[in-house]
């Protein structure tokens, strides 16, 4: 058989395995006759010359390239890719992933979404693209948002990103959310609690669904809510001499004011022009050693009601608050801000210089 003829077989491993058996046996079947036939002369063995050579030579590199093209598909088809359902109305409620568990996923870790906990008025329904993205996140009666310690501030006074944990009170396993601050350096160190910074909101797997922006401030602080790019609402701060006074903006329009007496009083009450009671942030307190030596503040947002069937462990023992109106998935993106800004304006520490344990928030 000369190379032309070689090559008019199929490229697949099948054919090239047929060929290259057959390619040995008729080597082996003509070697062992050569053996009975005395005086058998090898140099005429057409089966030995430089063609069956070149022809088992090939065989032998089409059979190693097509096991590496195999390796290769079941390389790519073993990779454990949870992929999570962008929908808002689907599995991402569910915290089922896409990806089935297959026998060669055993064992592996599958992260998941923690189910939304409902309110007693039932589910809240997205109004917009805008609203549907950040549903999976605010769609739930209580948030615990928790800030994590900051060793270099505590240690050397370095003034460190803000870093939070946010945990459904009802499915406490694992975050549903977390919160990134990310500034400049530079400005961290000299502006302090003045500083500019933009705060990315993520869910547990880092999906970001919001973002919010505060500017410098100098006197009174501010900080909008953008989903998208798109700025849906803004948290102004109201000077007072000791009262803690925030005006809450979706658009143009006002919807909530916070009116905090001030001094220890650690709960600040959304409510509308009514004097209705629409939603709740309150600071928690964490120890004498947290709150002296630390900046790792917690804070509880209650939307409402929750659905007693969800509240097991410590969602059982919230208080519940009664509202007059569930807030929209968009006001409720201006309500987080607010619990940002509620952290850096009052339960922030001022750090310094190698003495980090003087100054206290304010």
């Amino acid at each position: 058989m000369s190379l032309q003829h070689l090559e008019s077989f199929g490229t697949n491993g099948l054919t090239d395995s047929v060929l290259e058996r057959s390619l040995v046996y008729r080597y082996k079947g003509n070697f062992f006759q050569s053996k009975r036939c005395f005086g058998h002369d090898v140099r005429g063995d057409a089966q030995l010359n430089r063609d069956f050579l070149v022809q088992l030579w090939i065989s032998d590199r089409r059979r190693q390239s097509s096991r590496e093209k195999r390796r290769k598909v079941v390389k790519y088809k073993n990779i454990d890719e949870s992929i999570y359902d962008p929908r808002p109305f689907g599995r991402w409620f569910s915290g089922a992933t896409v990806t089935e568990e297959k026998p060669l996923d055993k064992g592996k870790p599958i992260l998941g979404q923690p189910p939304v906990s409902q309110t007693i008025s039932g589910f809240l329904e997205p109004a917009s693209l805008e609203e549907a993205q950040v549903a999976p996140l605010l769609a739930r009666s209580n948030l615990l948002i928790t800030r994590d310690v900051e060793w270099a501030n505590l240690v050397l006074g370095f003034e460190q990103e803000n870093r939070y944990a946010v945990v459904d009170v009802c499915y406490p396993q694992s975050p549903v959310g977390f919160i990134r601050e990310q500034s400049n350096v530079i400005a961290r160190q000299l502006l302090r609690l003045r500083r500019p910074f933009v705060a990315y909101i993520t869910d547990g797997m880092g999906n970001e669904l919001f973002r919010v922006r505060r500017p410098f401030w100098w006197i009174t602080s501010s900080i909008y809510a953008e989903i998208n790019g798109k700025e849906v609402g803004v948290v102004h701060r109201r000077w007072h001499l000791w009262r803690r006074v925030y005006d809450l903006y979706l658009g143009n329009k006002q919807f909530a004011v916070v009116e905090n007496p001030g001094f220890w009083n650690w709960t600040f009450t959304l409510k509308d022009e009514n004097g209705e009671v629409l939603a709740q942030i309150d600071r928690d307190w964490r120890g004498f050693g947290f709150e002296i030596f630390t900046d790792a503040g917690q804070y509880v947002i209650r939307f409402g009601s929750a659905d007693p069937s969800s509240k097991t462990g410590p969602a059982s023992v919230i208080q519940e608050l009664e509202v007059t109106r569930p807030l929209t998935l968009s006001e409720r993106a201006v309500a987080v801000a607010l619990a940002i800004s509620l952290d850096n304006d009052y339960f922030s520490r001022h750090g310094g210089w190698g003495i980090p344990f003087v100054a206290v928030g304010e």
